[in-house]
């Protein structure tokens, strides 16, 4: 019997030994789990830093890109009114530049009459310059007439005067012919 105790002890033993063994690899392997879970919280833990910090960095990225969002809304807002502006003032620069297209249209045509008339007026001024060379001519050769009937009648009058002379002498002949005769 005591045998068969010692035989159950041993067995005990051995199972105690291969329990320990067990519970020493266990031991081992849940300290090496144990880590692996530590390591694995501090890189989880790390990775949510991490995340966070990704996090709020791209609400301030967010953040600015929806302030210069805005901006760029303002600044869209201002061109389109500026281009509205633009399309107006073009409507009126069309508008005024027909007007002045039908106006140097005018322009050319009263322009163009003109010229026909300068034409005109120059044919007639070629004319007159001819009739006055002609006239200045015959002025001349008037001029020339006045000078001979001038020099004419400036031989009449010395003729005359001395007709005159020529008269009384001969009047006083008569007297004197006259007062002989009654003496």
């Amino acid at each position: 019997r005591l045998t068969g105790q010692q035989q159950e002890i041993n067995n005990l033993i051995q199972r105690k030994n291969a329990v320990d063994e067990e519970n020493a690899r266990l031991k081992n392997e849940f300290s090496n789990l144990n880590q692996k879970f530590k390591d694995k919280s501090q890189e989880l833990k790390d990775t949510e830093e991490c995340a966070q910090k990704k996090e709020e960095q791209n609400r301030l990225v967010i953040k600015n890109l929806e302030e210069e969002n805005k901006g760029l809304n303002t600044c869209c807002a201002d061109l389109l009114n500026d281009l509205e502006k633009l399309r107006k003032q073009e409507a009126q620069w069309k508008t005024e530049k027909s007007g002045n297209d039908v106006r140097i249209k005018n322009l050319e045509t009263d322009l163009a009459e003109a010229r026909e008339q300068m034409k005109e007026l120059h044919s007639i001024c070629s004319n007159l310059s001819s009739q006055v060379v002609l006239k200045q001519d015959e002025l001349s050769q008037k001029d020339c007439d006045v000078i001979s009937a001038k020099k004419e009648l400036q031989e009449l009058q010395n003729l005359y005067r001395q007709n005159i002379e020529h008269t009384a002498q001969q009047a006083e002949l008569i007297k004197q012919l006259q007062a002989l005769n009654t003496d």
